[in-house]
């Protein structure tokens, strides 16, 4: 990132015209030669399409996106080794600006466009499931993550108990279960009345957590206070609010897009909610630095949970930098703090890039696909397993129990990410106690 080059443009400062011309003309030979070494067996390229939120309400997950991809360039810059052939790739990155019709528009141009052969789609329902659609209507492989894959895997069309409609669109990362333990093993780390608040929006994510998740939490002993389905965009939260202090629930759960969030928080705050809110553990957002830092005060101590973090023990199948060397390159080349988003968006690109590899032809659509269906890798996020899913198209994956906190005097940034409890991957190292919100 201190090179010559930085982002893709030259950096003037750091070369005389003599220098550059003639990094110019050897790199322009090198380039030639490794052209010639590198891809004269195969004389094709693999294009690989990744769709992700880089803009808009959901841009928080996309990022980092960025430099993930640099890393993902770099180490594919003298091609990739798969049916004893080296082949050249092309990552073709898109943004979504958090818009699901312009996801699935995206999709289609790659496919019918780009001619791609293989699509990567990270990040909330609003991303994935219009990527996922256009992909299996077309027969082209596609591989996502970060979402709740009953969120996918359902909220596409697929019903309990019967095979699975899907052929070309895997998934792979956390569930219900997952939220399930996450959240039983972290709210039982603090003595509360288990009244539990919830805010499920009307949308794939919070249908799918109203009907699996609350049951499974009302059966390990948390009382359930849900006003019902809220519609995205929501700016009033008065009847939610008094019905909650009313019930005088301890401990509150949403999963709402970052602004939502926000508006309610305050909101609750002026209302006299938060006050007594013991535990507030919010997903799809809270994820990362500038969700909190948004909020001021109000944001610490907020509890949230990791589908990666900087402590997972794992190391990338497709770069080799762990977890420490990733989070702390990336606040080196951007001065921003790290978010759980980079592992998860590079996680992606090793399980990609290794089915490639595991594949009997990477030109065939069906190989491809037939490789992501029996992949058994473990990526810097942890697992992938397709051959012992929930269901079929699904590896689960884990989600880890979190909280931001006032950082130490002295840090770079003003909040630090800690892990307080690791029940879905015990491999992952326990960092603090959770604290109560207003303790």
């Amino acid at each position: 990132m201190n090179g010559i080059f930085r982002n893709g443009k030259f950096n003037a400062t750091l070369l005389s015209r003599r220098s550059f011309i003639a990094s110019t003309v050897a790199g322009g030979a090198a380039l030639a030669l490794s052209g010639r070494t590198a891809f004269a067996e195969s004389g094709d390229t693999l294009k690989v399409g990744f769709i992700s939120p880089r803009t808009g309400p959901l841009g928080g997950f996309g990022e980092t996106d960025g430099y993930v991809l640099e890393l993902a360039r770099k180490a594919l810059a003298n091609g990739l080794q798969a049916g004893g052939k080296t082949w050249k790739v092309d990552i073709l990155d898109q943004d979504t600006q958090s818009d699901p019709s312009r996801a699935g528009q995206l999709a289609k141009d790659l496919i019918n466009n780009q001619a791609i052969d293989l699509m990567l789609a990270v990040s909330t329902p609003e991303t994935i499931n219009p990527v996922a659609d256009a992909c299996e209507a077309a027969g082209i492989p596609c591989l996502s993550t970060v979402m709740p894959w009953e969120a996918w895997y359902f909220g596409r069309g697929a019903k309990p108990g019967a095979p699975s409609p899907f052929k070309w669109t895997y998934h792979f990362g956390f569930g219900v279960e997952e939220f399930h333990k996450a959240y039983v093993s972290q709210w039982n780390l603090i003595e509360t009345n288990k009244k539990v608040g919830v805010m499920y929006p009307n949308d794939a994510d919070g249908n799918a957590i109203r009907t699996h998740l609350a049951p499974a939490l009302a059966k390990a002993g948390f009382t359930i206070v849900d006003p019902g389905a809220y519609e995205t965009g929501t700016t009033d939260f008065t009847a939610q609010i008094a019905l909650f202090r009313q019930e005088g629930v301890e401990i509150f759960n949403s999963f709402p897009i970052p602004p939502d969030f926000a508006a309610f928080w305050r909101q609750a705050a002026q209302q006299g909610l938060t006050q007594q809110i013991k535990i507030c553990q919010i997903a799809k957002t809270g994820l990362f630095p500038s969700d909190i830092e948004a909020l001021g005060d109000l944001g610490l101590n907020i509890g949230s949970a990791a589908y990666w973090h900087k402590a997972f023990p794992y190391k990338s199948t497709l770069t080799g930098v762990s977890g420490t060397e990733l989070a702390d390159g990336y606040e080196t080349a951007s001065g921003k703090q790290w978010t759980q988003q980079l592992g998860a968006s590079l996680a992606l690109l090793d399980a990609g890039f290794d089915a490639l590899k595991a594949s009997t032809d990477v030109k065939s659509k069906e190989a491809v696909a037939k490789a992501i269906s029996t992949l058994k890798t473990t990526t810097i996020a942890g697992k992938v397993d397709f051959t012992s899913g929930p269901v079929a198209n699904v590896s689960p994956g884990p989600i880890i129990g979190t909280q931001w906190v006032k950082a130490a005097e002295g840090s770079k940034f003003a909040l630090d990410y800690v892990v307080t409890e690791n029940a879905t991957d015990p491999n992952v190292p326990v960092g603090a106690k959770l604290t109560a919100y207003n303790g």
